[in-house]
């Protein structure tokens, strides 16, 4: 019976691995999909126009100069709209000193809802948009001035929906886990968001995404109690069949900074864990029209039920070398799944230096230590909060967590960091 459990579970973590691998390295595999995974150059027609979403909740640290970051935009049409919650007097005063100093491009929103989060927030802000194309970016998010005009052509050009551009952590040197952090959205922004426009399901990133505003408002905006309202809205659009374009290019991606102590990054995914949760639940998705988008979407949507039985069954499996006496082959079966982890680490590492070279960033001998040593105990912290995401669903609690903000990212100069 052990042998038996012994060899499912590995074959399970096995399978795991190699799904993750390969996604992972989607964008890598070829060089023509490498090369179709840029913004194209623009025209410079800029016909569009823009309203771009900035909620803020205790972010008057932030705030100031990531709107002044957005006002430096060569773009001829757009408008910033600041949303604040009626009890945040500090950020709020932010908010409408900017609104102050540029009375015809930053515009101010109070969101009253008695509990806030970002979705109510967003909702609160979609009926006074003018733009035709909605963008969302965070409190704390460095935007590059370009970047509105390589979106603008992007829709032109392809037709599309939807344009989700690149988000890149940046404080790479801050923390243990701030490193693995970094190369963890450098993979998922660079190669596997890629593979899931191409399959046409997606789940959208939480900022520097931008909806047709018509679109956003047949859909009633974002679902108000979704705690990954942004994975929500790309898994309703992909079913709509919205054609959606992701574009990544390093001069243009959006910068922030990870999450500032490992108990805020813990409840971060927590939060995502649950939000995936909710919507596999919603089962929007199981109206895509063909076998294997709905097999990529239950896959997604269960990672955290993935990761959560994951963690389980590496305990298990320690517990079983320590505990028991298995047959020589259910053994050697057993460390199968090191195969794929082990590859998976080397692309990390070749990943970490690929990074470096794109930001210009001094990558050492002691941040690939870092990678390797770190992602075992990355890995716990993971399932740790896929296994909570999954308790606080069946309990039912569904307040949001905020992460905090504190511009760890702005002190980040290419070359400087070490």
């Amino acid at each position: 019976m052990i042998s038996a459990v012994v060899v499912l579970c590995s074959l399970l973590l096995f399978g795991v691995a190699v799904f993750t691998l390969w996604w992972m390295l989607h964008a890598w595999r070829t060089p023509e999909t490498l090369a179709a995974t840029s913004f194209a150059d623009p025209d410079g027609t800029g016909a569009l126009s823009f309203s771009l979403l900035v909620p803020a909740r205790h972010e008057q640290a932030v705030l100031e100069r990531t709107v002044l970051r957005l006002l430096e935009s060569s773009h001829p049409d757009f408008e910033v709209i600041v949303i604040v919650g009626h009890d945040d007097p500090d950020t709020a005063e932010v908010a409408h000193r900017l609104a102050a100093d540029h009375p015809h491009q930053v515009f101010v929103v109070t969101d009253t809802h008695a509990k806030k989060n970002k979705p109510k927030a967003l909702n609160s802000a979609l009926p006074h948009c003018h733009g035709d194309v909605v963008g969302v970016f965070d409190a704390e998010d460095q935007v590059h001035p370009e970047l509105l005009s390589h979106v603008d052509h992007a829709f032109r050009d392809t037709g599309a929906d939807v344009v989700q551009g690149g988000v890149q952590l940046i404080n790479f040197h801050s923390s243990w886990y701030s490193l693995r952090n970094c190369l963890e959205y450098f993979f998922w922004f660079r190669s596997r968001l890629h593979l899931h426009a191409a399959k046409g399901f997606i789940p959208l990133g939480g900022n520097t995404v931008f909806v047709r505003t018509e679109q956003l408002r047949r859909n009633d905006g974002w679902d108000a109690n979704c705690l990954a309202e942004d994975c929500d809205l790309g898994v309703r659009l992909s079913s709509q069949g919205a054609k959606v374009v992701v574009a990544y290019d390093s001069a243009m991606v959006t910068l922030e900074e990870t999450p500032d102590s490992v108990l805020s990054l813990f409840k971060q995914r927590t939060r995502w864990n649950q939000g995936f949760l909710q919507v596999y639940r919603k089962r929007d998705w199981r109206s895509l029209p063909s076998m294997r988008q709905r097999m990529l979407a239950r896959y997604t949507l269960a990672t955290p039920f993935v990761q959560a039985l994951s963690g389980l069954m590496v305990l298990l499996g320690i517990g079983v070398a320590f505990l028991a006496r298995v047959p020589d082959l259910v053994a050697l079966v057993s460390f199968s799944p090191l195969i794929p982890m082990v590859a998976m680490f080397a692309f990390e590492a070749v990943g970490l230096h690929d990074f470096g070279k794109h930001y210009q960033l001094r990558i050492r001998f002691p941040h690939y230590l870092k990678l390797i040593i770190g992602g075992p105990f990355y890995q716990l912290i993971l399932a740790g909060a896929a296994i909570r995401a999954v308790w606080r669903e069946v309990r039912g609690r569904k307040d949001w967590e905020l992460t905090r903000h504190v511009g760890a990212h702005l002190g980040v100069e290419a070359g400087a960091a070490s």
